[in-house]
């Protein structure tokens, strides 16, 4: 079976990339290194490729012949999404418009579409089920959202069979340590406490300490990123069923940690310390974000190999 795995040359997706390798895929990753890293591009064959090229998107269909598609190619920045909105959509949305549009012309028909738990926006209920409310807050959710109404208008014109998988916290490294996180500027909480750990930053910053949870910080779901990749081709096997339902998974661990407790436990790990900061709370945080699994579990059969907090920072360290 041939996969294109779009934004593989990112965190996720090289993760992706590999997992896929090694369960006898043929992986085409399809890339053009904005944000991605070509040396991570480790296992399946590199296409340089924007989305928005319609004729490049169309040549490599059309020589590959893939099976199925995995896209992971988005801008994911929630502040940059609010100071530059017009990135966002255009990638986001009209990219992920321009690759449907080469799946359809090619007869590929079978979609795994990278999404976020950003789609809620402020939770009315925790945990967060597939049924809360959608009311994303900023353009980056906003964005991710769009698509996903795409994607059911596709399912209903054009037969599109897709899965939307809506990520809390992706977190850790693979296991043989040949993959790692990436980003330029690092936003996620364990890539800095690890730069702290390193020597490569002078301190970590708690933004907000008077939150109503346990320990006053904020609370949120870490789910490690082979956990997720592995969630993934269940529902490249659920796709298979050609009378499955086109739907939308939460991909959590189903378990809330706070700012403080993810320090803590980095640091007893460890065996280091750093120093860490208060300052104000960033607009827009809720308190806490915790997802419910019920539904991948039951349905996807996902099974997590990393439960717990502690193992996911320990393919870190």
């Amino acid at each position: 079976m041939i996969i294109f795995i779009v934004g593989g040359a990112g965190y996720i997706g090289s993760h992706m990339a590999k997992l896929a390798t090694k369960s006898n895929f043929q992986v085409i990753v399809l890339d053009n290194l904005s944000t991605g890293h070509e040396d991570a591009v480790s296992y399946g064959k590199f296409e340089f490729c924007d989305i928005l090229d319609s004729k490049r998107l169309n040549q490599l269909f059309v020589e590959y012949q893939p099976d199925a598609v995995m896209h992971f190619g988005a801008f994911s920045l929630v502040e940059e999404s609010i100071n530059d909105p017009y990135k966002y959509y255009h990638n986001n949305v009209a990219g992920t418009l321009s690759l449907l549009r080469a799946m359809i012309d090619n007869n590929c028909l079978k979609f795994i579409f990278s999404s976020t738990a950003a789609v809620y926006g402020s939770p009315q209920y925790i945990p967060i089920d597939e049924s809360h409310p959608t009311n994303p807050i900023n353009p980056y959710g906003k964005s991710k959202l769009m698509v996903e109404q795409i994607l059911s208008d596709f399912k209903a014109a054009y037969g599109l069979n897709y899965i939307s998988f809506r990520y809390f916290n992706a977190a850790g490294h693979d296991r043989e340590g040949e993959l790692s996180e990436r980003h330029d500027p690092e936003t996620h909480l364990l890539p800095i406490i690890m730069q702290a750990l390193n020597g490569q930053r002078e301190r970590v910053v708690i933004f907000g300490n008077d939150y109503d949870t346990k320990d006053g910080t904020c609370v949120r779901d870490y789910i490690h990123v082979e956990d997720i990749a592995s969630a993934h081709l269940k529902g490249l096997e659920y796709l298979q069923n050609e009378n499955c339902s086109s739907t939308e998974f939460n991909l959590g661990n189903g378990t809330g940690f706070s700012v403080q407790e993810v320090i803590n436990i980095t640091k007893s790990l460890s065996r280091k310390e750093f120093k860490v900061d208060i300052s104000e709370r960033r607009p827009g945080d809720p308190s806490t974000l915790v997802a419910s699994g019920i539904k991948s579990k039951k349905e996807l059969k996902v099974h997590l190999e990393f439960p717990n907090l502690e193992d996911i920072i320990k393919t870190l360290l």
